[in-house]
């Protein structure tokens, strides 16, 4: 039997069917993945397997805090402030005429102390004292012309009345040559009581008692009307200007408009500062206070007054100078049942933590009736004997669990014991 050409060559381009290889080609490919669900099915396996955790019940410590035990006492209100010292009177001297210096007062230098009525600056006054011999001329001149005049009237009148004349004119009887004269002397008058006025201003007299700021002239100069010869302040009394707040006058007592009388006296005020490195203490009053609020601070200036702040006044000598800033200690009402506590109970503006016995913390609205750096004055909100919270807590909320530090010390001190024993 024979094959075609054809039939053969077909034959011999087909490769044979192999089985073997053809398994381990699909083994090859498909190891990888069931090597990973494999592995992905051992780990499942191995975590539903494994033990549950043991739960533990969550333990709430509590916050340790300090306390301080609420006491009931009168508590007088001090309210403080601060301010500067201001004389009372104080003006600057000025020449009003022209003229040089011919003396300056020994006193009148720099932080001297002069008297009242005591010459501080006198100008040349030659020229001035000559004016007044001229004036007092010219006075004697017009009052002679006045004499004259009336004389002349007179003998005028007579004559008419030898000859029986009975309409006499005004200008015959020299009625307007009197009226003249009189004006005139008048006129002289003036003028010398303006020259006696303009020798008076050669002397520069100490309106008050007091003390020197500044001097700015001295013998020799010329001046002329304005001038400025220097700064002079009264010494008999100096007020302190202390801006209070509604509160403040609220503690005080005080009023807006508050001026005091004879009846009713100014609260008592007491002033100090550091002087030469050396602590002193005044004493003064409020006498008066502003009659509306300052609008940009929203505050009102009452005013203390010290008396004679360089002589009784003065501390051991340190007088209550001018320009001095001083703190203010004001004595305010008087709270007869008041709850005394730390200032640093205070929350906010008007809240503590109580420090309850279940040893929970609760926040408290209270009335606060004073705070300074060390107190706080309550008039309702705490009851006498209930402890309160005084260190810093975070997160504050009411039933929060607390332990207070006295507590802790006991505990303490209880397990130091059995130890010991």
């Amino acid at each position: 039997m024979s094959i075609s050409p054809m039939t053969y060559a077909e034959t011999a381009q087909k490769p044979p069917f192999r089985l073997g290889l053809l398994i381990k080609r699909i083994v090859f490919l498909a190891l990888p993945v069931l090597v990973l669900i494999g592995s992905v099915g051992g780990f499942v396996a191995m975590g539903a397997l494994k033990p549950a955790p043991e739960e533990k019940a969550e333990m709430i410590e509590a916050l340790p805090v300090l306390t301080a035990t609420a006491r009931a006492e009168p508590v007088t209100i001090t309210v403080h402030g601060q301010g500067a010292v201001t004389a009372r009177s104080e003006v600057s001297l000025a020449a009003e005429i022209t003229g040089r210096v011919a003396y300056v007062s020994p006193n009148f230098l720099a932080g001297a102390q002069f008297k009242q009525g005591e010459t501080l600056v006198r100008l040349e006054s030659r020229e001035y004292e000559l004016g007044i011999v001229q004036a007092e001329a010219a006075v004697a001149q017009a009052h002679t012309a006045l004499l004259q005049e009336i004389s002349e009237g007179q003998i005028a009148s007579q004559g008419a009345d030898e000859l029986g004349i009975s309409q006499v004119s005004d200008l015959t009887l020299r009625r307007p040559q009197r009226a003249q004269a009189e004006a005139q002397l008048a006129s002289a008058q003036a003028r010398l009581d303006e020259a006696r006025l303009q020798l008076t201003r050669t002397r520069i007299i100490a309106p008050f008692s007091g003390r020197v700021r500044q001097r700015s002239v001295n013998v020799g100069a010329y001046v002329s009307p304005g001038a400025q010869l220097g700064d002079i302040y009264a010494s008999d009394v100096v007020d302190v200007a202390i801006a209070l707040t509604d509160t403040d006058l609220a503690n005080l007592g005080l009023g807006i408009g508050f001026a005091e009388t004879a009846s009713l006296k100014g609260p008592p005020v007491t002033l100090s500062a550091i002087v030469a490195g050396v602590p002193h203490t005044w004493s003064g009053r409020i006498t008066r206070t502003d009659s509306g609020f300052d609008p940009e601070t929203r505050v009102l200036f009452a005013y203390v007054e010290v008396a004679d702040p360089y002589g009784k006044g003065a501390d051991n000598g340190t007088p209550l100078a001018t320009g001095l800033y001083v703190d203010a200690s004001i004595a305010g009402r008087a709270l007869e049942d008041s709850i005394v506590l730390p200032r640093t109970a205070l929350r906010g503006k008007a809240s503590v933590y109580v420090a309850r016995d279940d040893e929970t913390l609760e926040i408290r609205p209270v009335n606060v009736a004073f705070s300074d750096r060390e107190r706080l004055v309550l008039t309702s909100g705490i009851e006498e004997g209930e402890k309160v919270v005084t260190s810093p807590v975070r997160a504050a909320a009411n039933g929060m669990k607390i332990k207070s530090v006295d507590r802790l010390e006991t505990a303490f001190a209880a397990e130091a014991s059995a130890t010991n024993e």
